[in-house]
């Protein structure tokens, strides 16, 4: 009997099958779940560095964006909004500079006929040469420099007709605008420009050229801006703001006498104004081109 028990246990093929009672099965050892997530992690960092040695990018996660260039200056568009600033203040600086660069030309420091380099203008301002290029630009689209390629700009020569066709062309544009509103402007309104013509003869008082300058531009501005005409204005200012530039063998620069004479004229015109003296305000207004 045990032989025959032990011939139905091997079987067919001869192999002996286990004894389900005391044969142990061996389970292979299970990994663990944080070996696992570590590895998963590797093989994902693995990849994505394979990836993006290619210049590509995984579909698991969206792909890092370019920082956005919104000029040319790339370190100025990562900064806060904050850095703004300072484009306002090279807008500022470009403004102090072409105010300070028309202020020379009317006090002639700035020679007709020479040329003067932004990088040379710059170290006279204490500025770099950008803005001064700048301002520069501007005064030669309004005639007072010209381009020199290479060197600089050039201060334009200008002479005693250009002066005079400049005064007649004023003349033609704002005699018949003050007439016009010497008849419509009530009183009040004329009381207003007062201060203006106060600071202009405190400044002819002063002798001080460049800021009867501003001060005789501001009265005059400030006038014809009652008819409400803003291309007006804007015509009548450029034109005035060249019959200011020097002269090149003309006569000699206007002094102390001859600014506050023309300051008092602003005064005078104001008294006639405000009383509505058109006869007197007629021969005021024609009598102050004539002088200028």
């Amino acid at each position: 009997m045990e032989q025959a028990g032990s011939l139905s246990a091997r079987g067919s093929t001869g192999s002996v099958a286990p004894d389900i009672r005391t044969a142990s099965v061996r389970v292979p050892a299970q990994a663990r779940a944080a070996d696992v997530e570590r590895e998963r992690g590797v093989a994902s960092d693995e990849s994505r560095s394979a990836a993006g040695a290619r210049g590509e990018h995984t579909h698991s996660e969206p792909p890092i964006p370019h920082p956005r260039v919104e000029s040319a200056r790339p370190v100025e568009a990562a900064r806060p909004v904050e850095a703004a600033r300072p484009v306002v203040q090279r807008a500022s600086v470009r403004g102090q500079i072409l105010d300070a660069l028309r202020t020379a030309l009317v006090a002639g420091e700035l020679a007709p006929g020479q040329v003067y380099s932004a990088p040379v203008l710059g170290e006279r301002f204490g500025v770099s040469a950008t803005p001064v290029r700048e301002a520069m630009q501007q005064l030669a689209l309004e005639g007072a420099v010209e381009v020199v390629p290479n060197r600089g700009f050039r201060v334009v020569r200008r002479g005693t007709r250009e002066l005079a066709e400049l005064a007649e062309i004023r003349a033609l544009l704002e005699v018949p605008v003050v007439l016009r509103l010497a008849r419509t402007v009530p009183a009040a309104r004329w009381a207003e420009l007062r201060p203006l013509a106060e600071a202009a003869a405190r400044a002819a008082s002063a002798g001080c050229r460049a800021t009867y300058a501003e001060c005789d531009r501001a009265f005059h501005h400030a006038m014809l801006a009652l008819a409400g005409n803003d291309q007006l204005v804007q015509i009548a200012d450029d034109l005035h703001r060249r019959a200011q530039w020097p002269l090149v063998g003309g006569p000699v620069p206007r002094g102390r006498a001859d600014l506050m004479a023309d300051a008092a004229e602003h005064l005078a015109l104001l008294d006639a104004l405000t009383a509505q003296d058109l006869p007197a305000v007629q021969s005021l207004v024609r009598e102050h081109f004539a002088d200028n």
